[in-house]
């Protein structure tokens, strides 16, 4: 599942720039346009086919970080333990989160080959502010994996909170395991878990922190 959600992730790589179209662009448009582009930049990539981890972490730092509300997808994998957390547990947690998603998925970037994506038609009306955009990932030879992306309208745009893929979430996969973590270890273990899983994750430094 990690391998084909950092594809998708990286398939998506283009929304940040293709916001600046128009910020009405419905967002189905935008992740069909520009995924079209990040196809041709992977294809083209040799350094990214060939793992240089240092331009995989520049690409997600530029492209694909800015597409996702870490804050709110921290939030709702962290569940029911979230009110209990200090502002400062919780900052950790965004960032540790975060750095976790980027090293896991960067290091299986160069597992694009001729994969090609669909996108399916969008219903949305003009004051829609939630919306699950569904795609499929056609690949030579396997079965077509479905591809929901759950994004919410922001005043910078359409963000991305949650990924389905084949029917597992993204967030709903992680709470499990976050959870009874914090049962056995407290919050302040989670956030230790985390950071220990990012740096055993990479052999390169690690990309920069934030939310």
């Amino acid at each position: 599942m990690l391998r084909t959600l950092f594809l998708l992730l990286a398939l998506t790589a283009g929304f940040h720039s293709a916001q600046a179209w128009a910020a009405d662009t419905p967002p189905d448009v935008l992740a069909r346009t520009t995924t079209n582009e990040v196809l041709a930049i992977l294809k083209q990539d040799k350094d990214l086919q060939n793992g240089n981890l240092s331009k995989v972490y520049q690409l997600v730092e530029a492209k694909i970080l800015p597409n996702f509300d870490f804050n709110r997808m921290t939030q709702l994998v962290i569940g029911k333990h979230w009110p209990n957390a200090t502002a400062q547990q919780k900052q950790a947690l965004v960032t540790e989160f975060r750095n976790l998603l980027v090293r896991t998925y960067s290091s299986s970037l160069t597992a694009f080959t001729n994969q090609t994506v669909e996108f399916k038609p969008l219903a949305i009306k003009p004051d829609d502010t939630d919306v699950t955009v569904r795609s499929e990932i056609r690949q030579p030879g396997g079965q077509p994996i479905p591809i929901d992306y759950r994004m919410y309208k922001t005043a910078f745009g359409w963000k991305i909170y949650d990924v389905t893929i084949d029917s597992v979430s993204l967030v709903t996969n992680y709470r499990s395991s976050f959870s009874s973590t914090i049962r056995q270890k407290g919050i302040d273990g989670l956030i230790k878990t985390l950071a220990d899983q990012s740096s055993r994750n990479s052999a390169s430094p690690a990309p920069r922190s934030g939310s």
